[in-house]
């Protein structure tokens, strides 16, 4: 439901862990470049769906939200609020992915407050304690749950999988299934080899949270997804926080 990689060895990964699809959402890149990679890497056996895990809020206080079915660019670094309503406009699935971790993450008053479809219940990057908390969630507020590998690296591949009664053939065709809340089963792998990969892909946030990345991606108007990006034409200036 939810991987940052692509290129022929994630295919190939995907295809021999028994996957038939995959949700494709990297960080700072626009929808149009997404799309356009998803189906290149796409096939009869593997279908690649393009989304967008949009970044709310300033760079300290921000909040993940994982948007499918889009139908037009939405940047980064703008209010929730803001992201929300953009997000209703286009009728998107919108869904929270791991909820309530570090300073990334919906809260549950959030997710009770806007038009949340699904939650994730559990992730590769959480501890036990985190994904019993996200499944806790899921439970009080009354929504479906979804897992996914979140895979920043190529191992995670597979490890976490979201399997729908119905076949899916595009991202539209999924978004209806999750804002329809159609049955489903979380599934993930077991074992020491699982916890192991878990722990290497928790690992991996370091990487994400460094200051050079913050310089070089969040804080210029030059990146693809910063809102002042002259390919958003003005129209989030009423709602960016940089």
């Amino acid at each position: 439901m939810h991987v940052k990689i692509l290129d022929e060895r994630v295919v190939e990964r995907a295809k021999a862990r028994g996957l038939d699809a995959l949700v494709y959402a990297p960080h700072f890149v626009r929808l149009p470049n997404i799309a356009a990679k998803a189906e290149a890497f796409s096939d009869e056996d593997l279908r690649v769906f393009p989304a967008r895990e949009i970044f709310t809020g300033s760079w300290r206080d921000r909040k993940h939200v994982l948007a499918v079915g889009l139908t037009d660019p939405v940047p980064d670094f703008v209010t929730l609020e803001g992201a929300m309503r953009e997000l209703d406009r286009q009728d998107a699935a919108v869904l929270a992915p791991h909820p309530e971790f570090l300073t990334v993450s919906l809260e549950e008053s959030d997710i009770r407050k806007y038009d949340v479809d699904a939650v994730e219940v559990y992730n590769p990057k959480h501890f036990p304690e985190q994904n019993d908390r996200a499944l806790e969630i899921a439970r009080e507020t009354g929504l479906p749950g979804f897992t996914s590998s979140y895979a920043h690296l190529r191992g995670t591949i597979g490890e976490a999988w979201t399997t729908f009664e119905e076949p899916v053939t595009d991202a539209s065709g999924l978004a209806d299934l999750l804002k329809e809340r159609a049955p489903r089963r979380v599934c993930h792998r077991d074992g020491l080899e699982h916890r192991l990969r878990c722990t290497v892909e928790a690992a991996h946030l370091v990487y994400e949270n460094t200051w050079g990345k913050i310089d070089r991606v969040l804080l210029s108007a030059t990146e693809a997804t910063h809102p002042g990006h002259i390919a958003y034409d003005g129209r989030f200036d009423d709602v960016r926080v940089y």
